[in-house]
Order: C-alpha cells, then sequence, then structure tokens
C-alpha cells in the first residue's frame, strides 16, 4: 500500500508562548543620578528609585541636607543598593571631585523632587551644595538634566516660579510638569509631585527616539458595543491594550495624540488625549471631528460590523416560548475606509494604517483587506490569540507584500510599528 505525505502549510505567524519571552527592560544599560531636594514628596522618590532599577537603570541618589528632613540616606541606598552622597565635601571620590565623577557617570540627571528654591538655584548658576554643583559642572551636550517639581500650588502659581520653569526650559531642562490633588498642606491643586509610575513613564519616553516629532496621530482602540436594549448588547472581546500601546509608543516618539477608545480598563497613557465612545457610530463622529488635523490615522479599534436595527426601550423578556427575539440587523460605517477616502488622505497628507483581526487565513484576508479599504498599511493578527494578551504577533501587509513581526510585548510591537510609519512617511 503506498503512504502519502501530506505536507501542512506553515502556518502565518506561528508563535512562542507568552512565557518564552524575554522581559522587556526599558531602561537598561541607563544610570540615572536621582537628585532629592527638600519637600515631602521625598517620600515618592523611594518608590522613584524602585521602579527605576527594577526598569533596569542603576541609580545614584544624591541628597541635599534638606531632603535628609524627610527621608535618611539609608533607604535610598537600601533601594539603589549605592552609597547616597550629600556633601561636597565627600573625599569617597578619587580626586575628591564627586560633583565631576558623579556627574560625568550618568546618562541623565533627574531631580525628583525638586523645590521651588533649588529651581531658582538653578536658573542662577548657584553652586552652594553637591546637588546644585553636579547641575552646574555636568557636561550639557551629552548629560540631560530632568526636573520633577513638588510644591504648594500657591508658589507653584507665583510668577517668580512660573518665571523660572520658562527660563529652565529655555536652559534645555525638562520638566516633566506637575500633578493635581491633594497637598500635605491640607490644599488642592497644582504642584504636587507626579506619581512615581507616572514619572516612570516620562524618563523612559525621554529615552526613546523622537521619529514622529511634530506629527498629529490619531489612533481608535478596544471594542465598540452595539445596544439591543439597556441592559445587552453586542460587543467582541478586544482588550484595547494593542491601541493603548500604540498610542504610548506614538506620544514616546514625540507625536500629539488623540486617542479615540470604546468601553475598555486600560489607563489613559502619559501625555494622551482620550476620547471615550461605546458605539461604531459615536467612534466614526468622533474620528470625523479630530482627523482633518491628523498626519497619521491608525485604526486599531475592533468595530463591530453590524448593530441592531432597533434598540428596545426596555429590558427584552423571555415570552414562555422557547423561541429568542427576532433581531434585524443594519451594516455600521466603516469608519477605515471612510477616512481613507478623505482628501487629505488620497493625497498623502495623512498616512492611513489599519488592523485585521482574522480567525484564519491572516495573510490572505488582510491582504484583500488591505486593497479594499485603500490604506498603504494594514496590520493582521489572529484576534482570538491576543484579546486580552499583553503580547501579540503582527503581519505587515503593504502593495509589495508581507512581513511577519515576530511575538513580541505589545509595547515593543508598538515601538516597531511606530518606527515603520515613520520610516514609510520619511521616504514618501
Amino acid at each position: 500500500m503506498e503512504i502519502i505525505k501530506v505536507r501542512r502549510p506553515r502556518p502565518v505567524l506561528r508563535t512562542l508562548p507568552s512565557a518564552t519571552l524575554p522581559a522587556m527592560k526599558d531602561l537598561a544599560g541607563k544610570h540615572i543620578v536621582l537628585g532629592l531636594t527638600g519637600g515631602i514628596a521625598c517620600y515618592k522618590s523611594a518608590e522613584l528609585c524602585r521602579l527605576l532599577v527594577k526598569e533596569g537603570a542603576t541609580v545614584q541618589a544624591v541628597m541635599t541636607q534638606a531632603a535628609m528632613q524627610f527621608i535618611t540616606p539609608v533607604t535610598m541606598q537600601a533601594l539603589s543598593n549605592r552609597t547616597v552622597y550629600a556633601s561636597q565635601w565627600d573625599d569617597r571620590p578619587a580626586n575628591n571631585m564627586a560633583h565631576i565623577q558623579l556627574s560625568r557617570e550618568a546618562d541623565a540627571l533627574l531631580i525628583a523632587p525638586c523645590s521651588a528654591d533649588f529651581m531658582a538655584k538653578l536658573v542662577h548658576g548657584g553652586a552652594d551644595d553637591l546637588l546644585s554643583l553636579m547641575c552646574l559642572a555636568r557636561p550639557l551636550d551629552r548629560v540631560p538634566l530632568l526636573l520633577a517639581p513638588a510644591m504648594n500650588r500657591e508658589m507653584w502659581a507665583h510668577p517668580a516660579t512660573q518665571r523660572n520653569v520658562a527660563q529652565l526650559t529655555a536652559d534645555a531642562c525638562t520638566i516633566l510638569g506637575v500633578g493635581v490633588g491633594d497637598q500635605a498642606c491640607g490644599e488642592t491643586g497644582d504642584g504636587r509631585m507626579l506619581e512615581p509610575h507616572e514619572l516612570l513613564q516620562d524618563v523612559v519616553a525621554f529615552f526613546q527616539p523622537k521619529s514622529l516629532a511634530g506629527k498629529q496621530v490619531v489612533i481608535t482602540a478596544g471594542p465598540t458595543y452595539e445596544p439591543i436594549d439597556p441592559v445587552r448588547g453586542i460587543t467582541n472581546l478586544s482588550s484595547g491594550k494593542m491601541g493603548f500601546a500604540i498610542a504610548r509608543a506614538a506620544r514616546e516618539a514625540g507625536a500629539s495624540v488623540t486617542l479615540v477608545a470604546g468601553p475598555v480598563a486600560q489607563p489613559t497613557p502619559r501625555g494622551v488625549l482620550q476620547v471615550n465612545v461605546q458605539s461604531a457610530s459615536d467612534m466614526l463622529a468622533a474620528c470625523l471631528n479630530v482627523v482633518p488635523a491628523a498626519d497619521i490615522f491608525i485604526a486599531a479599534a475592533a468595530v463591530a460590523d453590524w448593530r441592531p436595527a432597533t434598540v428596545a426601550e426596555h429590558k427584552i423578556k423571555k415570552d414562555g416560548s422557547g423561541s429568542p427575539p427576532k433581531l434585524g440587523f443594519v451594516e455600521n460605517d466603516d469608519i477605515l475606509a471612510t477616512i481613507a477616502k478623505m482628501p487629505r488622505a488620497l493625497s498623502g497628507d495623512m498616512f492611513c494604517v489599519g488592523f485585521a483581526a482574522e480567525s484564519q487565513d491572516l495573510l490572505q484576508l488582510a491582504t484583500a483587506k488591505r486593497a479594499k479599504k485603500g490604506v498603504p498599511l494594514l496590520v493582521g493578527n489572529i484576534g482570538p490569540a491576543t484579546f486580552g494578551q499583553d503580547d501579540n504577533a503582527l503581519l505587515l501587509v503593504d502593495a509589495q507584500g508581507a512581513r511577519e513581526v515576530p511575538r513580541n510585548t505589545k509595547l515593543a510591537l508598538a515601538r516597531e510599528l511606530v518606527t515603520e510609519i515613520a520610516n514609510r512617511i520619511k521616504r514618501a
């Protein structure tokens, strides 16, 4: 009897289990000097130090005398695993010049908290303690200075402080902004130091290439929800994680980002304007409101193709017949196709990117979808393998063919996609 061997086709996007993915540390190889000045926000600096180290950075803590009134060097030493420096007279460096040695080793100086007094000192080139000496002596061309202000709301709003902020910005310092909320003095308003996880995102973003600087980007993310009655509706399993990761990556790359999001439970990325919607019609209306100024439109949302023709005013009840209610459906407008046909998209002034979430035949279906939508780039993925997950694998489809992007974290993939888009825009 003849044995016939059947060769199975290699599946597109053959992936590895998530557990095999290496942990991504965004600050690996970076050395951060973390300066602490006087303020109750010093308690947040301990957690910030821990997060920086966890993200792969080495951290050298330097404290002013005022900072040591709020937190001890022992705490910072334990979290950084390095001796803390506090005096310009410290003789431990070989040449007795801590302000030179410590600043030369750094990839960045991060002052958190940065008090109003220390900001004023920086503006005028004051150098009467180790930390201010380091800021003044650092090589301006290769050691950036990042400031996380922390003070009372009246101090922050004072014209003198705002003049200092403007001057420090003009002097190429990076002001990371302030938070809004309750303050230790009992008042509420602007001026409190950003939370440690927010500062971590800002530091990570600072080191990312600014390939989309000056660009306006609109991104859709998450599912849509099409109501049947007041308590039921049609939706899907999209978590929005990929779209939110793209929004973060685009912002890191220097773009101004508007994120149009369906019903999801994801935190808004730092610096991103989020517009919340529910239905496909809501999402289309929101997009049409913001895309006229966009340079890039990325349709990452999993939008419902159909919606109920009518929405019941009250909850639909069982009638005892055993038969389900009869529902009529109408097709939703195609958001990507609509925007891709706008004059700015057709002229190339707005670069459009689509997404295709399929359950089979990804290459074939994604290729057909790109041609039908009329977009220069379409990103395909297997929906059941990515919905709700922290990782994904992508298929980039354009007029020349397709390229697989191996499974990785969604943030890593988002950064790669942003770089791909930036390169295509430059070549256009």
